[in-house]
């Protein structure tokens, strides 16, 4: 069993890496404030997601919803939008159902209780740490991807990392390290560190402020820890498109709950076998007519889209196709949501990054 170091390590620890951190801390755009709802709208917009990435779309982001009611307040679909681009959907839609919590249970302020954060939508006990202490300065612990790197170098772990031992050990970890005081600084310091310094496999020995005090650095680990994890096969997919077209109007649907891209609209989109042209049309055909209830003619492929999605590498085609014959507003004979929408008003609606680039040919 790995043994935590002691309390003249950690004070040591503490003291190097916030004396590096006073030189060289990200100036980050939500770091200027200790506004909870910005450090949580921040925080959640970074999990899985590069800090250049997000930039941009948390200043868009709070711009349009400055506050938490001004969220709670705000349509689904019109949060959805806001968010287009930065993936993982799932992230906006629960901290619109967040807000709206906030507002119905907290009076629209966002809670300082642990447990109350706790039965946030969307929020685990990594974010409720790091809401918690970077806006009140709570003495919570944090551990994500950075921290996890940077404590099993330091402690040389060579276990698995998201193991109930690996866990425990590196939850100690975080919460011996803390200091009694201004643990969000702290923790900011831990990530930027990670983030910076102590990173994937070429990690940055010569500018580490405690690479002295780490024990993987000291039995030439530092590549080899953590040990990396296998990497899921890449499965290939062939996808189909449909801009169906009846009356100068283009169909659209939301996708349900479950699919790849759960409350977003798309045009009909299939995964396809066959390779022929006839029989591609053909099952086209039957997809649509099976899932919505209507009668289409197949057209010319229009562009050709390749994209990834998780361990899914896609082509997507899509095809141009007339409306024929079925039930025009498709109430009844779809439980999908769909609309008949003029070109110009698909600006409005949230859409995956290949749904808008396919926006561009139902123009």
């Amino acid at each position: 069993m790995i043994a935590l170091p002691d309390e003249d390590w950690r004070k040591r620890f503490r003291r190097r890496l916030l004396d590096w951190y006073r030189r060289h801390g990200r100036d980050l755009p939500w770091r200027g404030s200790r506004d909870p709802y910005l450090v949580w709208v921040s925080e959640i917009m970074l999990q899985q997601t590069q800090v250049e990435t997000v930039k941009p779309y948390f200043a868009r982001f709070v711009a349009a919803f400055p506050t938490i009611e001004a969220l709670a307040r705000a349509e689904e679909d019109q949060v959805l939008r806001f968010w287009e681009g930065l993936g993982y959907y799932r992230r906006a839609r629960q901290l619109h159902q967040a807000a709206k919590q906030i507002v119905a249970d907290h009076c629209g302020v966002f809670p300082r209780q642990p447990q109350a954060v706790a039965q946030l939508p969307g929020i685990g006990r990594y974010s409720a740490g790091a809401i918690l202490s970077m806006a009140f300065d709570a003495h919570e612990p944090i551990l994500e991807a950075n921290t996890v790197r940077l404590f099993s170098r330091l402690l040389a772990f060579r276990g698995d990392t998201l193991s109930s031992q690996g866990q425990r050990l590196l939850w100690a970890m975080a919460e011996a390290l803390l200091p009694s005081r201004y643990a969000g600084r702290f923790n900011q310091a831990l990530m930027d560190l990670g983030s910076e310094v102590c990173t994937g496999q070429t990690p940055h020995c010569g500018q580490c402020p405690v690479a002295a005090l780490c024990l993987a650095r000291q039995a030439g680990l530092e590549t080899e820890i953590p040990t990396p994890k296998k990497k899921p096969a890449i499965q290939s997919l062939h996808e189909a498109a449909l801009l169906v077209r009846r009356r100068g109007r283009v169909l659209l649907l939301r996708q349900p709950e479950g699919q790849r891209w759960a409350s977003l609209w798309d045009f009909p989109r299939y995964q396809v076998q066959a390779e022929h042209p006839a029989g591609l049309a053909q099952e086209l055909a039957d997809h649509v007519r099976g899932q919505l209830g209507i009668v289409i003619e197949v057209g010319q492929r229009v562009t050709t889209l390749r994209h990834g999605v998780t361990r899914f590498r896609i082509t997507l085609d899509c095809y141009e196709a007339k409306y024929v014959s079925g039930a025009k507003s498709l109430r009844g004979a779809s439980s999908l949501e769909t609309r008949w929408l003029r070109p110009k008003e698909l600006a409005e609606y949230p859409f995956s990054t290949t749904g808008r680039k396919l926006c561009h040919w139902a123009g």
